[in-house]
């Protein structure tokens, strides 16, 4: 039972904290910006290397590597992001009347640099790990970008819970991309496709019999239903807000800090 039991803890925990730890770090004042980008491009570098080391290892602590390494590249992708370093071409908010292709245009050029630096990280992977025994890091790490693409798929269609909280004020203007509905179109379409997804892994995980095919196969499975929970947050009338309220400190930190107020953003509301 240890073999299922201790991948579901490992992946939720790395989830729930690796989180809570961004938030934080993206709530400090921003001239801290500069040494939390610096960490993390530490835990990049560490992080393709260990890519690259587990990729031709077998053995479970290998695939517990090889996921390890892939969260380290994503948390470096994600705090590219939230401090504002690597962003899109458009950094001002839609105006109200905005809608359709167009609108869709400017929250594409909002993300534009963002979305590249992920294609450009996940090459990277797919070549340190191509025709490598141990593809644990690799998954993981199209989990997360496939997951997320649909996460901002729903978020600008429109959804319930916007989590707009969560976005620092340097990168408020991004709100006005945000449509906040009970539901929208796509959103049964992504949920059925990722629970499909997770439901035929869920079939491997029972004809498999070797410990480390065990771990991996877990240590995805579990990081999948994680995200399709979040997607279903996105639509559930609940605080999930709350379940990274210990690092709010940090944001309380940067609204303290700032030197002046943000311009509110008026987000679509249907």
């Amino acid at each position: 039972m240890s073999a299922y039991l201790a991948p579901i803890a490992y992946a939720l925990f790395l989830w729930w904290f690796a989180t809570g730890a961004i938030l934080f770090l993206d709530g400090l004042p921003r001239r801290t910006y500069g040494f939390s980008m610096a960490g993390a491009t530490v835990m990049l570098v560490a992080g393709l290397v260990g890519i690259a080391w587990t990729g031709t290892q077998a053995g479970v602590s290998a695939v517990y590597g090889a996921f390890t390494s892939a969260l380290a590249i994503w948390a470096f992708v994600e705090m590219s992001f939230l401090m504002g370093f690597v962003t899109g071409t458009r950094t001002r908010p839609c105006h109200a009347h905005c809608s359709g292709l167009a609108h869709m245009g400017h929250a594409i050029g909002a993300i534009i640099w963002h979305e590249l630096l992920i294609v450009a990280a996940a090459a990277v992977i797919a070549l340190l790990t191509w025709g490598a025994g141990n593809q644990v890091g690799f998954w993981t790490f199209m989990i997360l970008w496939g997951m997320r693409a649909s996460a901002k798929l729903n978020l600008h269609f429109g959804v319930r819970n916007l989590g707009e909280s969560l976005l620092p004020p340097h990168l408020a203007y991004l709100k006005s991309f945000l449509r906040k509905r009970s539901m929208n179109a796509f959103f049964p379409v992504s949920i059925t496709i990722s629970t499909t997804i997770a439901t035929a892994m869920g079939l491997a995980l029972v004809e498999a019999t070797d410990a480390a095919e065990i771990a991996g196969t877990m240590l995805l499975l579990t990081l999948l239903v994680l995200a399709i929970v979040e997607h279903w947050f996105l639509v559930l009338p609940l605080p999930v807000d709350a379940i990274w309220n210990w690092s709010r400190f940090g944001v309380g930190a940067t609204q303290l800090g700032a030197k002046a107020p943000v311009a509110p953003v008026k987000i679509h509301v249907e």
